[in-house]
């Protein structure tokens, strides 16, 4: 078995922001020579996110305005963690999102369904930010 990993780093010039990461992704696997097997690709921050969804505008302002009702920014006075930071709510849609995603890896290619693409989802930014690929395979 072999194993591939690579760093993509980010930094955004919004607070929140959603970025189409697929093609990263995919060329990390033609890099790794990995043919058969998985990829793990996840954010190595608490307040990013690495999700699989459909690339569309209008599903990415949905994503925006679901997440601020479910966990509006402000007020900040709303948090408990805000106390130290003011990016409580960026930790809450983190976890809503999820931390990563596992594709596999067949004949060279991510073995994604005919919509899917992969998204990093940064929720509190204008820092630099990480997302580890992690590729196990033959």
């Amino acid at each position: 078995m072999n194993s591939y990993r690579h760093e993509l780093w980010f930094e955004t010039s919004r607070r929140r922001e959603l970025i189409n990461i697929t093609s990263q992704v995919a060329a990390c696997l033609r890099e790794s020579g990995i043919r058969e097997g998985l990829l793990l690709c996840n954010a190595m921050h608490i307040t990013a996110s690495v999700f699989i969804n459909d690339d569309e505008s209008g599903l990415h302002q949905d994503f925006e305005e679901w997440l601020e009702q479910l966990a509006p920014e402000k007020p900040y006075s709303r948090y408990r963690h805000n106390g130290y930071e003011d990016n409580g709510d960026a930790h809450l849609k983190r976890t809503i999102m999820g931390r990563e995603v596992v594709v596999a890896v067949t004949e060279g290619k991510l073995d994604l369904g005919p919509w899917e693409q992969i998204f990093y989802g940064e929720f509190d930014g204008k820092r630099k930010k990480r997302v580890l690929v992690k590729i196990i395979g033959e």
